[in-house]
């Protein structure tokens, strides 16, 4: 599908054959370009042979096409990375179209991961070299087909607006006229990208492609997707983990009128209708009794305890510098403190779904997915079929989160669709969509350090336990008991600490999947690390922004963002009653940022966010306005989660239900945000979940200086907040 702009509906660089692969050919008369987006290590690629492409296609009319390895869910993708081919091909965005890539991991997978994936915060860090190389390559090649027609040397020659000027004769031509003798020509080896001086625009604020049709209604998401005879099913998973189907009494859901068929699967029950009213009306009338198997006494307390226990016993260490335990038994003051997150759910607005059409020898699937790969791969496992024969189409999100990294609800389409004579639109309800969401992990964290006479940190200890979705995901990258997410945000700090060390233990609970949420390691890391900073600032009876600050001298990004925030941010200035501020420091997914919020608690423990202060050091800024997006979307995520989230289980069964009970920050709620950038060439780093990790432990530090109460447990417990 070729969507409108998202129309729709829906220095100096060498390139190896190995890293920039080109097959050229004429198709409609028009040049295809395909490039190979190398793997984030040289021998990584060289290890496997992977070679994941993007494709740039150029019509006849001019046109760029723009195959989309990414999949835009509102995060602003569908627009920074068309800028990057525009900038160095000289084209306009209004010439730009793009289309969702299909699956293929061969051709499209995120070369820093290494599977066709949308997360990570890195996207904009994937493409950044190889679009620009695509770019920069094609008009490369369009000018010199140019110049060859007219016989003259192509230095003589200018790429602009879509077409290519002969600048001593004023001789044109566009690119699509020259498309043709382009595709004939070799791809060069070696392309000069431009300098930042150059960018046209990159760096200045782009309208978004995907408005216009998210507006009219043209847009076309996941639960659009209206296939010819289309069915619409709701279903009801066990309430228990791990529960079965006992008894099923569908009398009174099939005299529902437009109920057309019951679907009963080992775990779930699903009402096949001509609408959704005619399906959850079905569903109400379902009599069903559930086997609750051995996980009917699972509870959160239970969990939690069993990773406290964890932390007693020693972890695989993620990170050692020095000697932490005779720095520490050395130290002149020590301090310590265990912390804990809870299970959180994604609640994306739009809620699970997926159409599915099952032949006898086809399966076809309509989805948004962040992980179309996976899709058709355990779809195929699902049907029995081999992978070439599920055709999936992916279309654009709304929202995602990491939920939609996972398969699990394209895999319930397809098991109802085995049963079913034509296409069928399977819909979670709300309830389902909380209670059988799959979770960002608990953790439990036992941290210690020690402080010299001055109060400086000379040792840090932490062990902390908890799931690993990287291992269950994602297996190959789960080595000697760690995995990269679970530990980024814990490792690596910003701060000068002499004697440092970092263990984690993994800890699966009985019978939850757990999986990837905005930010999912550093959303649990910072907020630990950045607690516990304030913490020992206290302990050294320090002010938290000049304690922090005396520990960056090597780490001058750090330091220049957390001036800019306490600046900004009017740090030190006089506060009413029951207000404080409170600051945190990362450097997450390769951005550094500084947050400080401004937080007042109310008497009855009320907790409201009333304004935020963010500077980042993202790198080279692509888009400003998609910078600014990000960072106000990932703050107020975040701040929901500190104040409101937590999902809670009783008699294994998920306690959360709907919005009223997995409550989200209101507009009356939002605070005031302010974001300020500082001016980077370096690389671009990760915006999509920075803002989330950076504000949780801001606000408990904010009430920390509001009320001298400190939180070791989020969200906010008003009870104990109470004067």
């Amino acid at each position: 599908m070729i969507f409108d702009g998202i129309a729709s509906r829906s220095d100096k660089t060498s390139l190896s054959r190995r890293s920039f692969l080109a097959s050229g050919g004429a198709l409609g008369g028009g040049l295809m370009l395909s490039l190979s987006l190398p793997l984030g290590r040289a021998d990584a690629a060289m290890a496997d042979g992977f070679a994941p492409n993007a494709f740039v296609r150029i019509g006849n009319d001019g046109q760029v096409v723009l195959t989309m390895p990414y999949v835009e869910m509102g995060q602003g993708t569908y627009t920074s990375i068309p800028m990057l081919i525009a900038e160095e091909l000289e084209v306009n965005l209004k010439q730009v179209r793009l289309e969702h890539a299909p699956p293929n991991e061969k051709l499209y997978a995120n070369p820093l991961l290494g599977v066709q994936a949308t997360g990570n915060s890195n996207a904009m860090r994937g493409a950044w070299k190889p679009m620009r190389e695509a770019g920069a390559a094609a008009r490369i090649m369009l000018v010199t087909a140019a110049a060859k027609r007219w016989g003259v040397d192509a230095s003589s020659c200018q790429a602009q607006d879509g077409a290519v000027t002969h600048v001593p004769t004023g001789r044109r031509l566009t690119y699509g006229e020259v498309a043709a003798d382009a595709a004939t020509l070799p791809v060069p080896s070696n392309v000069t990208l431009k300098s930042p001086a150059d960018f046209k625009l990159i760096g200045t604020p782009a309208k978004r492609l995907d408005v216009s049709g998210k507006i009219n209604g043209t847009a076309v998401y996941g639960i659009d997707a209206r296939p010819a005879g289309v069915k619409t099913a709701t279903l009801a998973q066990s309430p228990v983990f791990g529960g079965r189907v006992k008894s099923l009494d569908d009398t009174g859901a099939k005299a529902v009128k437009g109920v057309r068929q019951i679907v009963r699967l080992d775990d779930a029950v699903a009402v096949v209708a001509d609408h959704m009213g005619a399906a959850k009306k079905g569903l109400a009338a379902l009599k069903i009794e559930w086997d609750e198997g051995t996980h009917s006494g699972l509870d959160t307390q239970t969990i939690a305890r069993e990773l406290d226990q964890a932390t007693l016993g020693a972890g695989a260490i993620a990170q050692s510098i020095g000697d932490v335990d005779k720095a520490i038994a050395g130290a002149a003051t020590k301090v310590e403190a265990s912390y804990q997150v809870p299970f959180l759910a994604h609640a994306t607005m739009e809620p699970m779904n997926c159409t599915a059409h099952f032949r006898k020898d086809e399966c076809e699937i309509w989805i948004g997915s962040q992980a179309i790969a996976r899709v058709q791969r355990m779809a195929a496992e699902t049907t029995g079929l081999p992978q070439d024969k599920v055709i999936v189409h992916n279309h654009l999100i709304g929202g995602g989160f990491g939920r939609r990294l996972e398969a699990d609800g394209a895999i319930r389409a397809v098991q109802i669709a085995k049963q079913v004579d034509g296409p069928v639109k399977v819909v979670w309800t709300r309830e389902e969509d909380i209670q059988h969401d799959m979770y960002r992990p608990y953790w439990f964290d036992r941290i210690s350090a020690g402080l010299d006479e001055q109060g400086r940190p000379v040792a840090w200890k932490n062990r902390f336990a908890g799931s690993s979705v990287i291992a269950r995901w994602l297996p190959p990258a789960f080595n000697k008991g760690l995995d990269p997410d679970s530990t980024e945000g814990a490792i690596d700090l910003v701060y000068d600490l002499p004697n440092f060390q970092v263990e984690f233990v993994r800890v699966e609970p009985p019978a939850i999947l757990t999986a990837f949420w905005r930010s999912v390691g550093p959303s649990h890391n910072v907020f630990v690390t950045e607690s516990f900073i304030d913490e020992l600032a206290v302990a050294a009876k320090q002010d938290p922004v000049v304690y922090r600050r005396a520990l960056l001298d090597k780490t001058p990004r750090a330091k220049a963002v957390l001036d800019l925030a306490a600046e900004k941010a009017g740090w030190g200035q006089k506060l009413q009653e029951r207000v404080g501020r409170g600051v945190s420091l990362q450097n997450v997914f390769g951005s550094y940022m500084a947050q400080v919020a401004e937080v007042e608690v109310a008497k009855d423990g009320t907790v409201r966010v009333r304004r935020v202060v963010c500077a980042i050091d993202c790198g080279t800024v692509v888009n400003p306005d998609t910078v600014q997006a990000q960072i106000q979307s990932g703050i107020i995520f975040g701040a929901t989660a500190a104040v409101y989230g937590e999902i809670t289980l009783k008699n294994g069964r998920v306690e959360q239900t709907n919005f009223d009970t997995y409550q989200m920050i209101r507009m009356n709620e939002a605070p005031a945000i302010e974001v300020h950038v500082v001016k980077s060439t370096e690389p671009p780093g990760g915006l999509g979940e920075s803002g989330t990790s950076a504000i949780v432990p801001a606000i408990a530090n904010a009430i920390f200086a509001a009320t001298g109460k400190r939180l070791r447990k989020m969200p906010a417990d008003v009870s104990l907040l109470k004067t």
